[in-house]
């Protein structure tokens, strides 16, 4: 008797040869439901009811590179972005959205309020479509729909008019990540039976009523899909697997997820980082997440970063992986007499490097710290660390972070950007933004 691929599957299944999370992701996934979601229309990024957020800025070169503050005003979870193209580098934080120019200066400002509402904000330029894009997780809306405001620029002048899409996640748990390609925005999070959705790019671009297409489970996370193409990459790391998943076009042009690739890594360090310690405290902080914040497809790879137990301390790890799962390279940043904490990584059309982080130990408060590569450096190396500053207090609770920004710049797809949290006198968290210029 010979067996299709289904039944095959099902009798190794039966037999325990395959694992569950295999068979059921092997075969080609559709949406289980759409749905219609009606954008909110802002005629421009600070409309009149809007009160002004003012922060930041002050361009100085420091440690021979170009740095200047984001928000001054967080708490211990400032969960700090940026986005950059246009001219301009969009900044967010759980208090809110700035613009300044890419000199530094200040140009406007705003609370999340203004924007549909909403905690634990990611954000992208897409060099495509030229248009900036954000999410905002609200789960103190009054309907209960807990929803996703997925925000799209109309242009890459991000003063100007805005489309927002509120996608209900009634079931949502916590904020979730965001990625996109030249035609798909992509977005999945923790909580409920349906974790991930996408939408049209195009749609979101001109303010049109848009289907949200949502997937049974996690397709992973999404990726910034930088190279020139449609179809969105998802990843996902187990303790053992790098599961790659791509959401691309059915017969009709409607989204449909298949599983790339399923691949033993056989990494030694892929557990969570312990706590670290910090200066004058025994207050220990968090060191962030062995699962990627962001990831960036570049040059037909997939690059991340990660805070790993490395010998008992947090140090940050770093891979370029094929889209069939091989590894290309892999580096480790790590200190025994330190701790690497919160990093994200950014890479450029030339395969050149940037990976953000802090840095933290019994005798150091919380500071921020780039490394950087060029792509002909040797493989799996990275540069001297680079000191961006130095944290002047201790934080007062566990929680840190949770998160910090690393992006290509979208004009020149050279240049890379980083934002990184510093703790001020009273341990609550401020921000530095700098910019790496590469050669073209």
């Amino acid at each position: 008797m010979i067996l299709n691929k289904l039944q095959a599957t099902t009798l190794l299944l039966i037999l325990g040869f395959v694992s569950p999370f295999f068979a059921q992701n092997e075969l080609t996934k559709k949406p289980v439901r759409t749905e219609q979601i009606t954008p909110i229309l802002k005629k421009s990024f600070r409309e009149d009811h809007c009160p002004q957020r003012v922060q930041g800025g002050g361009t100085k070169i420091y440690n021979g590179f170009m740095q200047f503050n984001g928000a001054m005003d967080g708490n211990r979870q400032v969960d700090p972005q940026i986005a950059v193209g246009g001219g301009y580098v969009l900044h967010a934080t759980n208090s809110g959205l700035i613009i300044y120019d890419k000199k530094g200066i200040y140009i406007d400002g705003v609370s999340q309020n203004c924007f549909n509402k909403g905690i634990d904000p990611k954000m992208f330029f897409d060099p495509h479509n030229k248009v900036f894009g954000f999410d905002l997780w609200n789960p103190w809306d009054k309907e209960k729909k807990k929803p996703v405001n997925i925000s799209i620029s109309r242009s890459d002048n991000p003063s100007k008019g805005w489309n927002i899409y509120p996608v209900p996640a009634p079931n949502g748990v916590d904020g979730g990540g965001i990625g996109f390609s030249k035609k798909w925005i992509g977005y999945s999070f923790p909580g409920g039976n349906e974790k991930t959705f996408v939408l049209r790019m195009k749609d979101a671009k001109k303010g049109k009523l848009a289907t949200v297409y949502h997937f049974e489970g996690s397709l992973g996370h999404p990726v910034f899909t930088q190279d020139n193409i449609d179809d969105l990459y998802f990843f996902h790391l187990t303790p053992e697997e790098f599961i790659i998943t791509k959401v691309t076009d059915d017969e009709n042009g409607d989204p449909i997820a298949k599983v790339v690739s399923k691949t033993k890594h056989n990494l030694e360090h892929t557990n969570y980082p312990p706590k670290s310690p910090q200066k004058d405290t025994d207050q220990l902080t968090s060191s962030g997440d062995r699962n990627p914040k962001n990831l960036v497809f570049q040059n037909g790879c997939i690059w991340f970063s990660h805070a790993i137990n490395y010998n008992d301390r947090s140090a940050v790890q770093w891979h370029q992986i094929k889209t069939d799962g091989t590894i290309v390279q892999t580096g480790l940043i790590e200190n025994e007499d330190t701790n690497y904490i919160q990093t994200t990584i950014a890479v450029n059309k030339n395969n050149d490097v940037l990976i953000g982080f802090q840095e933290t130990n019994a005798n150091m408060f919380i500071s921020p710290r780039l490394a950087y590569r060029f792509a002909s450096d040797p493989l799996g190396t990275v540069r001297d660390i680079v000191n961006l500053g130095n944290g002047k207090g201790a934080t007062n609770g566990t929680s840190w972070g949770d998160y910090s920004g690393s992006v290509i710049d979208g004009d020149n797809l050279t240049d890379l950007w980083t934002i990184q949290s510093i703790t001020n006198k009273t341990g609550r968290g401020e921000t530095v933004i700098v910019k790496v210029p590469f050669k073209k």
